[in-house]
């Protein structure tokens, strides 16, 4: 298990260390809570390798390679697609302002 985790620790970190080109998105979902999302190409598909989900009740919770999971949620590791996931392009800047509260 360890092992697993260590592994999945190190491919995220990798794609964020090393991307060139960081898109963004938010979407919003049926609670009225905000997700903000920040992904990478990875072998074709949009990897995400941050995101931020902002609760109706103004509670911020923080996923990314350096903190994959905790008992209220987990980084998703399902590629995105834009075209076909209710996700609204933002700029970086509206992302960084929502990740580093």
């Amino acid at each position: 298990m360890e092992r697993i985790k260590a592994e999945t620790v190190a491919y995220f970190r990798a794609l964020d260390e090393n991307a060139t080109l960081r898109h963004h998105f938010r979407h919003a979902d049926e609670e009225g809570g905000l997700w903000y999302i920040e992904a990478v190409r990875d072998r074709g598909e949009l990897i995400v390798i941050k995101q931020a989900e902002l609760t109706s009740a103004g509670q911020l919770h923080r996923y990314s390679w350096e903190h994959l999971e905790d008992e209220r949620g987990f980084l998703t590791d399902q590629a995105i697609n834009p075209e076909e996931d209710p996700l609204e392009a933002i700029p970086a800047e509206e992302f960084l302002r929502v990740w580093t509260q």
